[in-house]
């Protein structure tokens, strides 16, 4: 019987936190939803910043991520079906393993670990400090303030950041196959060109949509939780990068599974 108890109890709380983070996120959209005459230059400086802190600040690491990991998949696809019979599938390989699942996937893994991670910390800092009650005290809603600006920032910055890692990682891979060994790669480009379509795209501006809602809202929530004593805010911030990790995978497969199949 205690197993049973401890199980069900687990699963209550699961669904009570699933269901936090769903009032959560419908709080915040609808804030997103309205137009608020007051405090509009503060959002967008906000919003700037994070943006900038998300997309610009973490540029190189995806830069340097994107080309070494489009080398290898360039590399390794096209030594094993460059050859006259195995080329027209290469294109569908490349376009399913970069520009369907691992653009995004490494995306979001990079701004978990870059900003999702400060979110959690910095909400939380402002949760044990009084910040938040200040903020309600003088008539302000922290979630247009604080919520706002980070959520519209960490998905500006995921799409922009996803197009990117696509680019870079098909593009550098394909000059460092060409430059750097001998493998074959006359009419990559052309094959790769031939293979994506409008869907893909649309796959992945989709995936960077609910990754920057579900980065920001899981962080966002993990922050306000904490509310006693600095010596919880190292484990509320572990636990806000795995749940992120976790749920963007998720939603990768079900978003891949509607489209796809």
């Amino acid at each position: 019987m205690s197993m049973v108890q401890a199980i069900g109890r687990r699963t209550i709380n699961s669904v009570n936190h699933m269901l936090d983070l769903f009032a959560l996120t419908n709080r915040i959209a609808g804030i997103l939803l309205r137009r608020h005459k007051t405090g509009q230059k503060i959002v967008l400086r906000f919003t700037s910043e994070q943006i900038y802190f998300t997309a610009i600040e973490v540029l190189p690491i995806v830069l340097f991520i994107a080309l070494i990991t489009g080398s290898m998949i360039v590399i390794q696809l096209t030594r094993q079906f460059g050859t006259v019979e195995g080329r027209y599938i290469l294109g569908d390989l490349i376009v399913i393993l970069v520009v369907r699942e691992l653009g995004p996937l490494f995306t979001a893994m990079i701004v978990i670990l870059r900003s999702a991670v400060a979110v959690t910390v910095e909400t939380s800092y402002m949760s044990v400090l009084g910040e938040l009650d200040a903020i309600e005290m003088q008539g302000i809603d922290p979630l247009h303030i604080i919520c706002l600006p980070r959520l519209i920032g960490i998905t500006v910055a995921i799409l922009c950041l996803f197009f990117i890692f696509d680019m870079v990682a098909i593009l550098g891979g394909y000059a460092i196959a060409w430059t750097a060994t001998d493998v074959p790669v006359e009419n990559f480009l052309e094959e790769v060109g031939k293979a994506i379509s409008g869907i893909d795209i649309t796959v992945g501006i989709v995936k960077a949509i609910f990754f920057g809602f579900t980065i920001t809202v899981t962080s966002l929530y993990r922050g306000f939780r904490v509310r006693k004593t600095i010596t919880q805010i190292p484990p509320a911030t572990s636990r806000a990068a795995i749940e992120c990790l976790l749920y963007c995978l998720f939603i990768n497969i079900i978003i891949s599974v509607i489209f796809y199949l």
